[in-house]
Formats: structure tokens, sequence, C-alpha cells
């Protein structure tokens, strides 16, 4: 019996000792492998190392950028931190399309000597056959389109036209023309303002893949065609690289689509094949309307007015001119100040409670009463939708009724004259009433009805879209005579806001 008491004590022990020997050797091993592990360089981990490098030349590089006092990354820093250089575009780099037919031309050309200018403008007139051509007439050259007759074209609404127009910017690419970095499409009742659609270019990176242009103004159009595609009518512009990707692919793309009913929805088409989505510019306008433009022309969006089209649709856009003098007439405007003509401005009569609409190099408009900015930024329904049997609801932006009211018309002032005052560096523009006869109205306030004239001073700004977009600011300035109402336009002051400020 006393024997296994001593057996059990002495395994016991045994048990012991071997348990701290192994935990003295297995901290050994430990202690050796970490001290070579921090010691030894002979074996780094290369993930460790690479990742030790980036972030080292990462510190260094911002490290050295705000000792120069700016954050950019240096030429020597990371590749894809740095700043793409702003675009330089000016309008020589642009190379317009225009789309023409023979039958149209002799009443059409008169929209293009609007806009084009000779020896500045660049650009070619495609034709479906040859027309006479008359000297020192100030046009683009004249071109005839390649035959289109092998293509396939199955859209029994459509015209076979289609086809050739949609080659336009290829035709147009093939010729070989030197330093182009824009291509821009339009038609022959299309009416371009180049200078801002300079302005809008300039925005983009020309050497990537761009297709800029803008919807339909009737959502029925948008939807039978596509949301995603620039209407050719209101003009689009595409990067000189994407003309050159779209022309490798362009016909057997076109034999892909003899369904379709244009040129500009096979030209979408071709860009979802390239997947080059539509960058959109609301200043390009296919104005798929009828009647009177003055709704949409005299609230136009906070961006640059590009183009104009379907002239030979909608009403003139100045009362008792024909369409072509109409434009020459605005013109006038647009020649002084490009960047500004058709912005709106918004402000009010403190003394007369009134409210009153400012689209430069247009139209003024006065109402009686206080009207929201909401409001009036929002284009009244002076026109038709594209298809008749629609009402308001099938435009693609919202819109307001035309007042019944005879207290809530606008009085109307259409631009008279424009010039440039050198000595105040100031536009001053002369708008004259434009009221066949005020409805009576028994309200028992002031009426406009008693101004002949307004005068509209403004200082050009032609760097204004290189800022963020405001509209610009309005304000009534006094004036010694009843018949005439004075008023300043411009950039806005400090906190300025469109409001009916309280006496």
């Amino acid at each position: 019996m006393s024997t296994t008491p001593q057996r059990m004590f002495q395994h016991a022990l045994v048990s012991r000792n071997a348990l701290v020997l192994f935990f003295l050797i297995t901290a050994t091993l430990y202690l050796v492998y970490s001290s070579r592990f921090i010691s030894s360089n002979d074996h780094p981990c290369p993930m460790h190392e690479e990742h030790l490098d980036f972030l080292t030349n990462l510190s260094s590089t911002f490290h050295a950028s705000e000792q120069n006092g700016h954050s950019e990354t240096s030429q020597t820093g990371l590749s894809l931190l740095k700043i793409p250089e702003k675009s330089d575009t000016e309008l020589k780099h642009i190379v317009f399309g225009i789309a023409a037919s023979a039958d149209l031309w002799e009443k059409r050309k008169e929209y293009v000597k609007v806009w084009w200018r000779p020896k500045e403008t660049r650009g070619i007139v495609w034709m479906d056959r040859r027309v006479r051509v008359r000297k020192n007439e100030d046009l683009p050259e004249i071109r005839v389109s390649a035959d289109t007759s092998k293509f396939k074209y199955s859209n029994r609404q459509g015209h076979r036209s289609a086809l050739r127009i949609s080659r336009v910017v290829s035709e147009t690419l093939k010729l070989g023309l030197k330093d182009v970095r824009w291509f821009v499409m339009g038609d022959d009742d299309t009416v371009f303002i180049v200078d801002n659609v300079v302005r809008i270019l300039s925005k983009y990176d020309h050497r990537q893949f761009y297709y800029v242009g803008s919807s339909s103004e009737s959502h029925l159009q948008n939807i039978y065609f596509s949301y995603a595609m620039a209407y050719g009518g209101g003009g689009f512009a595409i990067s000189y690289p994407l003309a050159k990707e779209l022309a490798k692919m362009q016909d057997r793309c076109i034999q892909r689509y003899p369904g379709l009913y244009g040129s500009d929805d096979r030209m979408q088409a071709c860009m979802a094949e390239l997947g080059v989505p539509l960058s959109r510019e609301a200043g390009f306008h296919q104005y798929d309307v009828y009647g009177d433009l003055l709704g949409l022309l005299s609230a136009h969006p906070v961006t640059p007015l590009a183009s104009l089209h379907h002239l030979d649709v909608v009403q003139p856009i100045f009362p008792r001119m024909n369409r072509a003098r109409g434009l020459q007439h605005l013109f006038k405007s647009v020649n002084l100040d490009s960047a500004s003509v058709m912005q709106q401005s918004i402000c009010y009569d403190t003394t007369r409670y009134w409210s009153i609409s400012v689209s430069w190099g247009f139209v003024v408009q006065v109402w009686r009463g206080v009207i929201s900015p909401r409001e009036l930024e929002m284009p009244s329904r002076t026109f038709l939708n594209w298809y008749k049997r629609a009402d308001y609801t099938a435009y693609a932006f919202n819109t307001r009724p035309v007042t019944k009211h005879p207290c809530s018309k606008p009085f109307i002032f259409y631009m008279y004259a424009n010039r440039y005052d050198r000595a105040r560096k100031q536009t001053m523009g002369i708008y004259h009433s434009y009221n066949t006869g005020s409805p009576v109205c028994r309200w028992k306030m002031d009426s406009p009805e008693k101004i002949n004239s307004i005068v509209v001073l403004k200082k050009p700004d032609v760097h204004r879209w290189q800022k963020s977009p405001r509209r610009d600011c309005c304000r009534v300035l006094p004036s010694n005579k009843p018949s005439t109402m004075y008023l300043w336009v411009g950039s806005c002051r400090g906190d300025e806001i469109s409001e009916l400020q309280q006496q």
C-alpha cells in the first residue's frame, strides 16, 4: 500500500518537469525567431516592401506639394491623381456638317447665312444632288453625299434620305481636314450660336469619346425614338476620336437597323454599340413644337443657347417680321453678348408691385402683382405639342398655362435696338411695347400699359459660363419719364436674390 502513493508522486513530478521544459523550449525558440526576424534584412516580404515604397512615395509627393503651396500632385507623383489640362477649344477646332435638301435649299440657305461666319467657321453642306452655287453668298462649301442605295431601309413612314444624312459626320471626317477636335451635325433649318457651341464643348476633353446633344421637347417623341438620343435638328457634337471609331463601323451598323425612322436614331444606335452615352446639353433645341416660341425662349434654362431648329414650323420669333429677318434681328444681340442671349433675369417694381422677367436680347415681360420666380422661370404654354392631340402633360419639362384673366396677362416688350456703349463698357437695349390692345382690368393698381419702352443696361460677361450657373439679377432703376422704364441686368451682388423687397 505504501509504494503506490510514492509512485504517483514521482509520476506527477516527472510530468511537471516535462511541462516546464516544454514551455522553456517554446519560449527560447520564439525569442530566437523573433530576434532573427527583426534584425535580418536578407529575406524581406516582397509585398510589404512594395506597399511601403508606395506609401513612402505618396507621402513625399504630397509633402512636396504642400511645401510648394498647392495640393496638386507633382510631375513625379501618381499619374492617376493628375488634374487634366483645361480645354482651349476654339471655333477653328470645330467642323459643322449640315444636312440639306436641294428642293428646300433656296429658302433654307437664308437660315445658314444668319449664323455662318465666312473665313471663321468651318464646315460642309451635304446635298442629295447638285444645286446652283452663286458667288459671294457667304455660305459653306457644298458637296453631294455619297450613294446610299446599297443600304436597306424598311420604315414606311420615313424617307431614305435618313441613310445619307446619318453618314454626314463620317463623310466629313474622310475629307481629312486638319486640326479638328469636334464635328457638329445640324440641319439646314438649324441656326447655331457658334460662340456658345464653343463654350459648351470647351467643358469636355476632346481627346475622349463624347456624344453631346439634347432630347426633344415632346415627351412622346422621346418615347417613340429614345431619351438617350441626341436629336439631329437641334444639333449634336461628336469628338474627333469618336468620329474615327464611328467611321470604322458605321456602314455595318446602318445595315443592322433598316427599320429605324431617321438619321439621328441610327446614329444613337451606333453610339449604343460603341458604348458611348449621350452627354446632355440643354442649350441644343430641337423645338418639336408648333406656334409661338415666346414661352420657351423667355424662360430659357440657365445654360448657353446653342441652337434653334424647326424654324419653318414655328412662328417668326419677332412679330411683324418674316422668319429670316427675325433671326437677323436676334443676332444683333448675339453679336454683342452671345453668352447672355436669351438668359432670363427676374425682378420686382416695389412701388407699383409689378413682376418683371427679362430674356436678354429678346423680350421683357411685365405683370401686375407679384409672381414668384419659381413660376416665372417655368415656360408658359404659348406653343402647341408636336402631336396635336396631346395635351400639356406630353412635354418633357414643366410648363404653366397662359393666363386667361385680363389683369394677369403680361405686357410684352420686344427688343427693338441694341448697341454697345464703349465709354461705359455696357450694352443698352431698347425694348418696345407689343400690346395689341389692353383688356379691361378692374384691379385698382398701376398698369404697365402706360409704359411704351424699356431700356435694359448690361455689361457683357464673356466668362459667365466658366462660373457656376446662376440666373442673372435684375434691378429697376429710377426714371424721370413715366412712359419709360429703366432696368439693370447683371451678376448678382452678395446675398442678392429675386424677391419683392418691402419698403
